[in-house]
């Protein structure tokens, strides 16, 4: 990660303006989890994105929150949040209801290298709501399935209550030309599925170690354990890519909420190769 300076800004380009965007489409997730499709309100272009980046999102009157986007690329004009209620801002996100209005700003930060490892065999490791920003890279993924020589998803929750997307999971695990597996925490009477951890699930993927691209994402120590198990097997620590989204505040690097050592996460991540971050990563309090 390198230190970039913030652009400064004047007038009605300032990075800090909010456009208005209204909310199409909610959908209950889980319990504590939904997902929210926006539309521009102000009439201009529709939010354009790489998958990994994500927007502040202001619910007006209580404040503001960094989201990562987790919608199809291919499709702008819908810009999907999935949101688990965690605080005050995230409750009011979870209220919302369709025709609310939210102010937002981005998108920010750097991408999975999903468009760029063409070729390359593609594996997606999530946990938990950690497979909400790797969802655009999944679409981008299986939109493209011919220009990538395998890809394998696998995806870890806390329980089958708590599983994110089971429409897409459906969808994904019924392709024959993918590899899906999925594992819970606990099981109930009704799961048929793995137990347990995602890192064993490893071994019943196809992948060659030198041309291999990795994307993780999910509670910290998960990735520290996968990213290792990925190194052990032979994956470059270079082509493996976390994603880091610790105390996000502003996003464009001017509050230094974010900042470890000379590099901001908004700006030079949150998406970040693992052979930079593998010393930091798991660190209390970064």
């Amino acid at each position: 990660m390198t230190l970039t300076a913030p652009t400064l800004h004047t007038g009605l380009d300032h990075p800090m303006m909010l456009r208005p965007f209204v909310v199409t489409e909610r959908t209950r997730e889980t319990d504590d989890t939904i997902t929210l499709v926006l539309a521009a309100a102000d009439g201009g272009d529709p939010l354009r994105f790489s998958p990994g980046q994500f927007t502040m999102m202001y619910v007006y009157g209580v404040g503001e929150v960094p989201l990562s986007i987790s919608g199809d690329p291919a499709r702008p004009e819908a810009l999907v949040h999935t949101v688990r209620a965690v605080g005050a801002v995230t409750d009011a996100i979870c209220d919302l209801l369709p025709h609310d209005t939210v102010g937002i700003r981005g998108p920010y930060g750097a991408h999975w290298p999903i468009a760029e490892s063409t070729d390359r065999d593609i594996v997606v490791v999530a946990g938990g709501i950690g497979l909400a920003p790797v969802r655009p890279a999944i679409h981008h993924a299986l939109e493209h399935r011919d220009e990538y020589a395998s890809v394998s998803i696998v995806y870890g929750s806390r329980s089958p209550d708590d599983l994110l997307y089971t429409d897409d999971v459906r969808d994904w695990k019924a392709r024959f030309d993918t590899n899906v597996q999925i594992t819970v925490d606990r099981g109930d009477a009704g799961w048929l599925g793995d137990v347990g951890v995602v890192t064993p699930l490893l071994n019943r993927l196809a992948f060659v170690p030198e041309n291999t691209t990795a994307i993780v994402c999910g509670p910290e120590i998960m990735m520290r354990v996968v990213a290792k198990d990925l190194v052990q097997r032979g994956v470059a620590a270079d082509d493996i890519h976390v994603s880091l989204e610790r105390n996000l505040k502003c996003g464009i690097g001017y509050c230094g909420h974010c900042q470890i050592g000379a590099a901001f996460v908004c700006k030079d991540g949150p998406v970040v190769p693992y052979a930079r971050v593998a010393h930091r990563l798991g660190m209390e309090e970064l």
